[in-house]
């Protein structure tokens, strides 16, 4: 495999090239409504006696974007196909933090448009392609604690090295670049800013030393040559979203690891290696220079990533931590939440086209004030099936329902998953929970597979459920109402909140719910946040060609839906070539800051290379955000 051909390729798409997925036959119980885009919404936007809260609502929505003004504090926007942030009348926005820009002063001159990052400034500045991020405060100092899921080494390298690390130094460089960043900001003369030498910044990357909880540490499945006791592993990886627990933490998501391994030689191939796409070469050419991601040398170093980890902000001396006990898969994010009875809940995504939505249930309860350790230890991990008939339940996933050990079935979650007859999903990303009711989101951003081939352990994607579209490449978001109002009961009632698409090209399913319009229509709903008033904001990351199949929806976008009646509008669009990804407010809910991941232009500083960010938005006068 040509790496110099790939580099820019999506992860999904690097991970198909590298280790093609199953074709599957049969699939003839196609449901007809998803033929029909009424006869659909009749069934699917409603349920039971929930249906004037769910659908009604959705069904009678507005139909251009100037209507939708009514429902919230803003005037929708237009597209956008320029390389720049447009936001709506009486919002302004401006860069927090760029790609190098410095968390210390020995810093200050570390980023150069012509010859990049120096290396051994490289873990003292602020990572690349922003992610998941969280707020935090901690007595007077307010935090951020933000997400670097991967790098564009075209940008960080140089140029003799045409896009591929060619030593060992320049992998150091890129393994610095990624990972956690956890800085301070503060009001400042000309609005938010990032406060450097605070001794609360701190930047944790592939080298920062782990430990490991829950059931599946210090198995041997997780021990390696350098670490036998299976308890410290080092560095945390492409972290995509991300979390807060409510003892007040971080909680970063690991997602494409399997693409920083690869081989130097000959190694056993495990069904392990296989469902989560390990082999071949790795994306960064990590294995070239350093052992640790040499499958021939360390097979068992890939199950020490694909966890949720755990980052105390307030503390930068704090060892983060693995929990095992949430499962070992493509972690997108991780939203908690309590049971009724004080338990907590945590429920994630497995990122990628075909595999599962899962649910942790703690066995300890919490209150505030309280201790909170072994919450995220000690506990049951669910997945979903979704029903047909709009219900659904939480699958157990024991050694009784897998028939494998709780060290196997936590490693090999999703192997665990198909053992119990999970509902494959079209690549479930952020989930979101619904401050005001019990209710939670899970935004299905696209799955060109849906219909067509199997996942890669074999699990037929048959068109149907909260998967309604052949080829889907719009995606949709599924929300679920626990039984009881408890998001500790094992079954649900669920909808569709929104099929994105194009009614501009399509008069079928393929062109959206009805709250889907000419002004607000987008396409691969990604990220997603509830702000304290019930809103939902939505961020894609899709196809921004504004071509085709997908003329008219212009480039990536932020939009907000109205639980309550299904309207949705535009807020904010990216730079050509951006994904819209990661959301925060300040404490007093004033200022929003939205992640922008890899730009294309000269975005932000308008010549040379483009700088991933995270921006500030404020209204110019002063009022809450939203």
């Amino acid at each position: 495999m040509d790496l110099k051909k790939t580099i820019n390729l999506s992860w999904d798409d690097f991970d198909e090239l590298r280790d093609p997925r199953p074709d599957a036959n049969g699939f003839d119980a196609v449901v007809e409504r998803a033929i029909s885009r009424r006869g659909f919404l009749g069934g699917a936007l409603a349920f039971g006696s929930a249906s004037a809260v769910f659908g009604a609502g959705v069904m009678g929505s507005a139909t251009s974007a100037r209507a939708q003004a009514a429902t919230f504090a803003f005037e929708p926007i237009g597209i956008s196909t320029d390389f720049d942030i447009h936001v709506p009348k009486g919002y302004q926005w401006k860069p927090l933090v760029r790609l190098g820009d410095p968390l210390f002063s020995e810093a200050k001159d570390a980023y150069s448009d012509e010859t990049g990052i120096a290396i051994e400034m490289s873990d003292k500045v602020f990572g690349e392609n922003t992610d998941g991020m969280e707020t935090f405060v901690v007595d007077d100092h307010v935090l951020l604690a933000i997400n670097s899921e991967y790098v564009n080494p075209e940008i960080n390298l140089p140029a003799a090295s045409e896009g591929i690390p060619q030593t060992a130094e320049e992998v150091q460089l890129l393994k610095n670049l990624q990972g956690v960043t956890v800085l301070e900001i503060a009001e400042q003369g000309e609005g938010w800013a990032v406060v450097v030498d605070s001794p609360f910044n701190r930047r944790i990357t592939h080298d920062t030393q782990m430990t490991m909880d829950g059931p599946a540490a210090g198995s041997d499945l997780v021990k390696t040559s350098l670490d036998p006791e299976g308890m410290s592993p080092k560095g945390t990886m492409n972290n995509c979203g991300s979390g807060k627990t409510l003892w007040g933490t971080y909680l970063t998501c690991e997602e494409n690891f399997n693409g920083y391994f690869g081989t130097t030689g000959e190694y056993d191939v495990t069904e392990g290696h296989t469902r989560y796409g390990l082999g071949g070469e790795a994306r960064y050419a990590y294995e070239k220079y350093d052992a640790r991601f040499d499958l021939s040398k360390e097979p068992n170093e890939p199950n020490r990533h694909g966890w949720v980890t755990e980052i105390n902000p307030a503390d930068p001396n704090s060892v983060p931590v693995k929990h095992t006990a949430l499962g070992r898969f493509k972690h997108e994010n991780a939203a908690m939440t309590q049971t009724a009875d004080g338990r907590v809940v945590v429920y994630m995504g497995d990122d990628e086209r075909g595999e599962f939505l899962y649910r942790y249930v703690s066995n300890g309860t919490w209150s505030e004030g309280q201790p909170h350790d072994g919450l995220l230890s000690d506990g049951t991990l669910y997945v979903a099936k979704f029903n047909d008939d709009m219900t659904g339940e939480w699958l157990a996933l024991t050694p009784e329902t897998t028939g494998m050990s709780i060290e196997e079935m936590l490693v090999f979650a999703r192997m665990a998953g198909s053992k119990v007859g999970a509902t494959t999903m079209d690549r479930p990303e952020w989930v979101a929970v619904n401050p005001l009711k019990v209710e939670a989101y899970c935004a299905l951003t696209n799955n060109k597979n849906r219909g067509v081939s199997a996942n890669e352990g074999g699990d037929e994607q048959p068109v149907g459920g909260p998967n309604p579209r052949e080829t889907n490449n719009y995606g949709q978001i599924v929300r679920w109402r626990p039984m009881n109002e408890d998001h500790g009961a094992d079954g649900f009632a669920w909808d569709l909140y929104v099929m994105a698409g194009n009614p501009e090209v399509y008069n079928n399913a393929y062109g959206g719910s009805e709250n889907i319009t000419a002004g607000n229509m987008f396409n691969s709903p990604d990220g997603m946040a509830f702000s304290s008033d019930g809103m939902l904001w939505i961020q894609t990351d899709g196809d921004d060609s504004n071509e085709g199949e997908f003329a008219g929806q212009g480039n990536n976008q932020m939009l907000v839906g109205n639980p309550e009646t299904g309207e949705i509008a535009r807020f904010l669009t990216a730079p050509n070539g951006a994904e819209v990804t990661g959301l925060t407010w300040t404490p007093d809910g004033k200022t929003a800051f939205v992640g922008i991941q890899h730009p294309g232009g000269s975005w932000p500083d308008g010549a040379g290379k483009p700088r991933s960010s995270v921006i500030a938005v404020w209204r110019e006068d002063g009022a809450m955000f939203g």
